[in-house]
């Protein structure tokens, strides 16, 4: 049986254009997740502010990191939480400070960051939120983007992300 060029041309144009717009795709969301600029972008179009979203989550405990991210081209603040033993990634709607969902962190990266963040705030005298305030005094004109505890040195540090206009830095605040 002898298939003509154009029998076959189109079928196998079809599946590369599939395969093309299915790479894109994964590409445009791995740049709006990883994006630090998008992340600054949805921190300052946001009504609530960061500190806003960390009180907030506290109804589902003790909070141990928050970041504004931009996911599926929706801004959203996900605050990780931490209440007995068990983690949690609570959104909070960016437009009126509340909770929208909470959802459990079993296993993956997100609960390897979760129990690292954990650690670091065992180690913590104040709470994220006072080391936002800290950030905050010493930058006038800032919003505050994402807070991230660590160790370093055996030391409780977080490290808050500010944003003011296009220009970002990152604080590194004892904890």
């Amino acid at each position: 049986m002898k298939m003509t060029m154009k029998a076959w041309l189109v079928p196998v144009l079809a599946v590369a254009a599939v395969c093309l717009g299915t790479t894109l795709a994964a590409q445009d969301k791995e740049e709006e997740e990883g994006n630090p600029a998008a992340a600054a972008k949805a921190a300052l179009s946001a009504r609530v502010s960061l500190d806003r979203g960390l009180a907030a989550s506290a109804s589902h405990g003790r909070p141990i990191s928050a970041k504004f991210e931009t996911d599926e081209g929706k801004s959203q603040l996900s605050v990780y939480t931490m209440k007995g033993d068990k983690f949690f990634e609570v959104s909070i709607d960016p437009a009126t400070g509340r909770v929208i969902k909470a959802e459990p962190i079993a296993d993956g990266e997100d609960y390897t960051a979760a129990q690292s963040q954990s650690s670091a705030m065992a180690k913590a005298k104040v709470s994220l939120r006072a080391a936002v305030a800290t950030a905050l005094r010493s930058n006038a004109g800032f919003r505050a983007v994402s807070v991230t505890p660590s160790l370093k040195d055996g030391r409780a540090t977080a490290d808050v992300t500010l944003a003011k206009g296009e220009e970002l830095k990152t604080v590194s605040v004892p904890l």
